[in-house]
């Protein structure tokens, strides 16, 4: 019943999506006031030297953005190739491509910047029989599973992947010889117990995921930062920027540290288009230190937790 509701709404075109979302927006930021609070710290944490006119700017941006995501990322479960290639450029595809020619796979490292659902269709300009797709976390109401699970699969290509299921099936496509491209969605809050590394972003110390790189390089994939960019309403532009063909040649960590550098550079030129209501630095660096200690790679409480 969900899928058929939304479904439906995508039948409508941008334009009159966009003036419902206007009107999400108001009600969001005026009436309900969504996570205000969060984000207003988020944004004034991140960027001390701005005003408060200067901030309270980007944060009406962002709500309004915030809804123009929802709409868009319904409109994918219906909108056609000729309105998709016209919205939605790729610019260096070709270079992916040159990497599966050369029999070697692909990841792309991403935040939560611009629309990250329409990155499920990079697979538009590439031949159909290489796979691409989004790692997800899946969500707890089913029915919105499903919904997104559906808009993650536009491409005939594409697939969505839980991320317990990724290095299964990463295996499982290089015994095939399927060449493949997936999205790795790097900037949420790890668990205590999956914070191995510290980073500073956007002003602040933040404890960063470190699986993603992992996988990288136990698949020896060619690392991609996959930037969006809104060039304006309703229309993105996604370019890979290589970080390396050989991750094994790095040092431990250097792909996340390269990343994080990459998205906040990303981020400081158009801030409206960054999740901020995420409650991205709610577990510090001095409560980690307090209640944690790292034995032999592994995150353990410290005795006195336990006490």
């Amino acid at each position: 019943m969900v899928y058929r509701i939304f479904y439906i709404i995508s039948l409508l075109p941008l334009r009159a999506l966009y003036g419902l979302a206007d009107v999400l927006a108001f009600l969001t930021y005026h009436i309900v006031r969504y996570r205000r609070g969060v984000v207003r710290y988020n944004l004034t944490s991140s960027f001390p030297e701005k005003s408060k006119k200067e901030i309270k700017s980007i944060e009406k941006q962002f709500y309004r953005w915030l809804c123009d995501y929802f709409f868009e990322a319904v409109k994918l479960l219906s909108i056609s190739e000729d309105e998709l290639n016209r919205r939605f450029t790729i610019t260096n595809s070709d270079e992916i491509e040159d990497c599966f020619e050369h029999g070697q796979n692909c990841a792309a490292i991403l935040g939560h910047y611009c629309n990250w659902e329409w990155l499920s269709c990079v697979g538009k300009d590439l031949p159909k029989n290489r796979m691409v797709g989004l790692i997800y976390h899946p969500l707890r109401n089913d029915a919105f599973d499903d919904l997104f699970k559906r808009i993650r699969s536009h491409e005939p290509n594409g697939v969505p992947v839980k991320k317990k299921d990724i290095l299964r099936l990463l295996v499982t496509y290089r015994r095939e010889g399927t060449m493949n491209l997936f999205g790795y969605i790097s900037d949420q809050v790890p668990k205590w117990e999956n914070i191995h590394l510290w980073l500073p972003f956007l002003n602040h110390d933040t404890p960063v995921f470190i699986g993603g790189e992992k996988i990288m390089r136990k698949m020896n994939d060619a690392v991609y930062y996959a930037e969006l960019t809104r060039p304006k309403r309703g229309y993105y532009s996604l370019t890979y920027q290589l970080i390396t063909k050989e991750p094994n040649s790095l040092p431990e960590f250097e792909i996340t540290k390269r990343f994080f550098r990459m998205l906040e550079e990303t981020i400081r030129r158009e801030p409206a288009y960054y999740l901020w209501t995420h409650n991205r630095w709610k577990r510090t660096h001095e409560e980690f230190n307090h209640r944690f200690e790292i034995v032999n790679g592994r995150v353990v409480p410290k005795k006195h937790e336990e006490e």
